[in-house]
């Protein structure tokens, strides 16, 4: 699931997390009992002159994973942010 969110300054992004996971699990597993949250996540920012690209990317995130799936892709985000990781921690769950 990819998400567009602004905060208020006084929320921290784990906080958000929270909130998004337990407001929305009951009415997730009333729908589709099957569902479950994994255990992480990842947060980038987004310039405001990179909104508009990132909702469009967001709306079309079905047609994106049909060519890569979503591990490929956060790996690929993850590399072009410079950011240190190791794929068997973050990808293989």
């Amino acid at each position: 699931m990819h998400l567009l969110i602004a905060l208020p300054s006084d929320i921290t992004f784990a906080k958000a997390v929270q909130i998004l996971k337990a407001n929305s699990s009951r009415w997730l597993h009333e729908q589709r009992p099957e569902f479950a949250w994994q255990e992480g996540y990842g947060a980038f920012s987004v310039s405001s002159s990179n909104r508009d690209a990132v909702r469009e990317y967001i709306a079309h995130q079905a047609e994106h994973h049909q060519q890569r799936s979503y591990e490929k892709e956060f790996e690929a985000i993850l590399r072009k942010s410079k950011l240190a990781f190791d794929p068997k921690d973050a990808l293989d769950r």
